[in-house]
């Protein structure tokens, strides 16, 4: 399931980048979704929403964890948590960030 977690962050950090990419013409050189999250706010306001909820920032911070546990730390994932944030990013991540 570490594979799998590793892509749904992926998927997250790359939208987010082509977003920002499509809609301003560059992007911050982060991996940070919540950074580059925060950035993509500033151009279009209903992400605020998104950034302001408790849930979504316990998962938003869940997927981040996982790029920096793949590159430095041994994290093994279980197939609830991987469960959780793919249902998470189909259900609220997604749907948010395909309106912009």
């Amino acid at each position: 399931y570490d594979l799998a977690a590793f892509n749904i962050e992926q998927y997250c950090q790359l939208m987010l980048k082509y977003k920002l990419l499509i809609k301003t013409g560059t992007y911050p050189r982060t991996h940070s979704v919540i950074r580059l999250l925060r950035e993509l706010s500033k151009i279009a306001e209903e992400l605020k929403e998104l950034l302001s909820s408790r849930e979504a920032m316990i998962y938003l911070t869940k997927i981040e964890d996982t790029y920096i546990g793949a590159r430095y730390l041994p994290r093994r994932y279980e197939k609830v948590e991987v469960e959780e944030m793919l249902r998470f990013t189909r259900e609220v991540f997604k749907p948010a960030i395909d309106k912009i």
